[in-house]
């Protein structure tokens, strides 16, 4: 067993990384995703790359949960909770997204009002019962979903379960009982934390996307073992681990950023690799842009991920923004007749005009073929040729329109795509506190490269990296992917009446759990553990997440956490409150095993400039410009090229405008510079 496949399902295109372990070597390529039937698009792209025997395993990453949620395309979901609590996933928060706009209206839930149920039973804030299950009542309630055929799932959220699930848990095996296949979600085994609402949204959504989860799972591991594809398979979660597909069956809303984890992963690689301290990711597909920070060398991880604004799912997760932003988005004219670009896509079938499948309108691919910036016979290494005219005319009717010529328009539309991703790299920046000056833009996808040095020299960032195989670098960021379990648990107390026994069996019971779900995937030994508290001063309304070593949370380290709070809460905000009560609200562990990873290869060093290989027109803001066109693979470590100039690649492309230029790394990795 010598291969180890990475493969990352997009909208657009399905990208494969292949690690050969006997020789560490690393060969990446693409295909076309097949629109409703990925595992096609597996099978055809790993076809006579290597031998079935011989591939260790695959780490798989998918969007069916995410195109599941973006698209309303998941189950019809029945919900059952506390009586009382039935309009709770209805009125949400009462906070609004713009507080000014009057016609600003609330998202839907994931699930219908008819649908939902509620249910005699009552625990109270300790998780003490003051009102039994009614179990007639819900054997009741199970027969009219049986009457509804179109119910796919359940979802029960009962009220303080967190902290005593015996309702739930009966509440689940009667519904087995009366409606045997029919998935079922408990908010304790999905999300065992406070905050109801949340709770709730959560719970719901990881129903709404069972059956369709479950299904695919199910059909891709069937259809990979018939097409001579039997090796294990695993497939990568929100939090950047890789778990079993049954796993990933049974609680499907781990998979919500399943794919755009893996960049994140890699580059985390990447920053240790280069020995850089802070990068901000910009991954940018056909269809989509997500982006990421890695800080000190750490990804950071989220709990208030949000479908969409004011619809939160609170497990952990990478801490990934995706904006409607990729290469495949459509430029188009509002009614007060202003250029705008995207969030529709083109998508796979019949994509960008250029792609010559049908597609009518001009896109941020068309933009790049039109100004000569992507050649039409390299795409893709030239497996797939562009229709330069298609881009054109597609091109020509916004120009047209716009009272501009065709190159104006394309530069305007690459301009206003620059724009978008940069308020996204702010968003995610400026939210977390931190000065974009400090960072390094790692920029990757089919094409990140191709709007990288816009964005750095747009936004005053100085550098950007483009790392090996960027086209695929989501897929090689799974050979770097470890097994890795969340547990968290909400269990509140202060430093007033701290159970420092009843918190150490809490942690341990967390830490066994991760350890038997890794068991599970034959995981069981040189594990690494992290336990991690979610704190605050009493009557804040936001907790501080502070990793704890597990000894401090047991009876001889009580002052020590209270101290480290303070530190923590020092560092963070700039004050602490000394004597002040602080609560402890939710526990929570990370368990993982570190697996084979590769290993990067230094480049040898070139002394000589480098050779174009061709010359051609290439439109700039300022006009076109005979620009020299370098090709990846002849380019040598410290080899520097001033621009305007391109390099090209099998997937990618990298602009070097003029007054920026580029250099290559001992490892091989261009490094854009605007500083000179």
């Amino acid at each position: 067993m010598r291969y180890t496949v990475g493969v990352d399902v997009g909208g657009t295109f399905t990208d494969f990384v292949l690690h050969d372990r006997t020789g560490n070597q690393v060969s990446a390529w693409k295909q076309l995703t097949v629109p409703g039937d990925p595992v096609t698009g597996i099978l055809t792209g790993i076809d006579g790359r290597a031998s079935h025997e011989e591939i260790a395993n695959f780490r798989i990453g998918t969007t069916v949960a995410t195109n599941a949620v973006l698209e309303r395309s998941g189950a019809v979901v029945a919900y059952i909770t506390t009586r009382g609590f039935r309009d709770v996933p209805f009125i949400q928060r009462g906070n609004r997204r713009f507080h000014y706009d009057m016609n600003w209206v609330k998202p839907k839930p994931l699930v219908k009002r008819r649908h939902c149920f509620e249910l005699t039973e009552r625990l109270n804030y300790k998780g003490e019962i003051t009102t039994p299950l009614d179990e007639a009542e819900l054997r009741e309630i199970a027969a009219r979903i049986k009457a509804d055929p179109s119910i796919g799932a359940v979802a029960i959220c009962l009220l303080f379960s967190y902290l005593n699930p015996a309702h739930e848990i009966r509440a689940r095996d009667v519904l087995a009982e009366e409606l045997p296949g029919l998935p079922v979600s408990t908010s304790y085994e999905v999300v065992p934390k406070w905050k109801e609402y949340e709770r709730a949204s959560t719970t719901i959504a990881d129903a709404y996307l069972k059956p369709i989860v479950a299904s695919q799972m199910r059909e891709m591991k069937r259809r990979l073992e018939e097409g001579g594809q039997t090796a294990p398979k695993a497939v990568i979660k929100s939090n950047g681990g890789e778990t079993l597909p049954e796993a990933a069956a049974d609680f499907p809303i781990h998979l919500l950023v399943s794919g755009p984890s893996g960049g994140v992963i890699a580059s985390r690689f990447l920053a240790e690799t280069t020995k850089t301290r802070n990068l901000v990711t910009l991954d940018m597909g056909g269809t989509s842009t997500d982006v990421a920070t890695v800080v000190d060398g750490k990804e950071r991880f989220t709990t208030s991920f949000e479908i969409e604004w004011g619809v939160p799912i609170q497990i952990p997760m990478l801490d990934i923004r995706t904006i409607g932003a990729g290469g495949g988005s459509i430029a188009w004219i509002d009614k007060g007749g202003m250029l705008r670009v995207g969030p529709q896509s083109a998508g796979a079938a019949p994509g960008p005009a250029c792609y010559g499948r049908g597609g009518a309108n001009a896109t941020v691919t068309d933009a790049h073929v039109v100004l000569g910036r992507i050649s039409p016979a390299n795409f893709l290494g030239g497996k797939m040729r562009l229709d330069v005219e298609a881009a054109r005319a597609a091109t020509k009717r916004l120009a047209d329109r716009l009272g501009m010529s065709i190159d104006e328009t394309a530069v305007a539309i690459l301009r206003i795509a620059t724009i978008n991703m940069i308020g996204a790299l702010r968003s995610v920046l400026v939210e977390g506190g931190f000065d974009h000056r400090d960072f390094v833009l790692a920029a990757f996808g089919g094409a990140g490269p191709t709007m990288a040095a816009d964005v750095i020299a747009e936004m005053g960032i100085s550098t950007a990296i483009i790392p090996h195989n960027p086209g695929q670098f989501s897929a090689y960021g799974f050979l770097h992917t470890n097994a890795r379990v969340d547990r968290q648990r909400t269990l509140m107390m202060t430093s007033r009446d701290f159970d420092a026994a009843r918190a150490a069996a809490l942690m341990q019971v967390l830490i066994g759990e991760g350890v038997d779900e890794l068991a599970t995937q034959n995981y069981s030994s040189d594990l690494e553990i992290a336990c991690r508290l979610d704190m605050r001063y009493q009557g804040q309304n936001y907790e501080l997440e502070l990793e704890v070593p597990p000894e401090i949370v047991g009876p001889e380290g009580a002052e020590g956490l209270w101290q480290a709070f303070h530190d923590a809460h020092r560092a963070r905000f700039g004050f602490d409150n000394p004597g002040e009560t602080i609560e402890i609200v939710t526990f929570s562990t990370v368990v993982s095993a570190r697996t084979v990873h590769p290993v990067s290869p230094r480049l040898k060093t070139g002394d000589l400039a480098p050779v174009p290989r061709s010359r051609r027109e290439v439109g700039f803001a300022r006009g076109r410009v005979d620009t020299p066109i370098f090709w990846r693979d002849d380019l040598l470590a410290s080899q520097r090229i001033d621009g305007p100039a391109i390099v090209e690649e099998a997937a990618s492309v990298t602009i070097i405008p003029p007054g920026q230029n580029l250099t290559v790394d001992p490892f091989g990795h261009l490094v854009l510079n605007t500083d000179g």
